[in-house]
């Protein structure tokens, strides 16, 4: 199969105002190349569980280790490209990371397109917002922690302002984010 472009709308479910974030990466990458990628883009640290889904068909990691906690995914993500799956028929698919805040994202596949001569991939394109930080305990935790950043009269302003240091919830810069999907891994080594 020819190598190709695949464009990617990724987006935060349940927030708003949304955070998102349009992604161009290379058709032959696996889904654990993808995983670290969306890492980057969205901003997250990859300190936590992870796996793809679309109804009851899962991907993700398929050691003994993770799957103390359920049953194993079908697909092994160091094992598939995302070409295996995605395809204009196959057009999304849902990432859940961190299984204990379960923070849920939309993946669409927004377009196909052959590489172009002097672009680097993966790169980011465009998006919205900062990811909420790790840890903060799933929506309900963001939403009250941008509640007190917003307040500070608010009794625990001090404590949160110093856990969450210079979290800005509005900051995105889609050259910080490109720089964030390259910088998990060399991926040529892990084709």
């Amino acid at each position: 199969m020819t190598k190709q472009v695949f464009r990617f709308k990724i987006v935060l479910d349940d927030i708003l105002p949304q955070i998102w974030r349009v992604i161009e990466v290379e058709s032959n990458i696996t889904f654990y190349q993808f995983h670290l990628i969306i890492q980057g883009a969205i901003g997250w640290t990859n300190s936590h569980l992870h796996e793809f889904s679309e109804g009851n068909f899962r991907i993700g990691d398929t050691s003994e280790e993770v799957c103390e906690f359920g049953d194993p995914p079908q697909w092994e993500e160091r094992d598939k490209k995302i070409s295996d799956y995605f395809s204009k028929d196959k057009t999304k698919i849902s990432y859940t990371y961190d299984f204990g805040d379960n923070w849920e994202h939309t993946i669409i596949l927004e377009g196909i397109e052959p590489i172009h001569k002097g672009i680097e991939y993966p790169r980011c394109i465009d998006g919205a917002r900062a990811c909420p930080p790790e840890d903060c305990g799933s929506t309900p935790g963001y939403c009250q922690l941008l509640e007190i950043l917003a307040d500070p009269k608010h009794e625990e302003y001090k404590e949160m302002k110093e856990w969450a240091g210079d979290y800005n919830p509005e900051h995105f810069d889609k050259e910080e984010a490109t720089e964030g999907m390259r910088n998990p891994l060399d991926l040529t080594e892990m084709l």
